[in-house]
């Protein structure tokens, strides 16, 4: 079960990040692979944070700098670019962050709707 939403939250961050990339012109595989170990680094601890300790608008808002600030030190490492850096941390995060949000308010929309028939 834990497996399972970590996976959940997990492989579709690391698809959208992907995708992030190569809108950004990314193309070195290096850069393209090692952001789904920076993302497995972040992402994982987080959502172990928030199933196991619950997560309030100030710590989703902590955590996230957090993961942006360490995933851009994991692209700088590579790239050498620190506004490259910070911009693709912060990209991929925000549309990795915003498409997860709407992706949870339309499940909610659905099920509250099968709820009520």
């Amino acid at each position: 079960m834990l497996l399972t939403r970590l996976l959940i939250a997990l492989i579709p961050t690391i698809l959208i990040e992907w995708g992030v990339l190569l809108m950004l012109g990314e193309r070195q595989r290096r850069v393209l692979w090692a952001s789904v170990l920076i993302n497995v680094l972040t992402n994982v601890p987080l959502n172990l944070y928030a199933i196991h300790y619950g997560i309030s608008p100030i710590g989703i808002a902590v955590g996230e700098t957090l993961v942006v600030a360490v995933e851009a030190m994991g692209y700088y490492w590579l790239i050498r670019d620190f506004r490259k850096a910070l911009v693709y941390s912060f990209l991929c995060n925000a549309i990795s962050f915003l498409i997860g949000c709407l992706v949870q308010l339309l499940f909610l929309l659905i099920r509250n709707m099968f709820i009520h028939f």
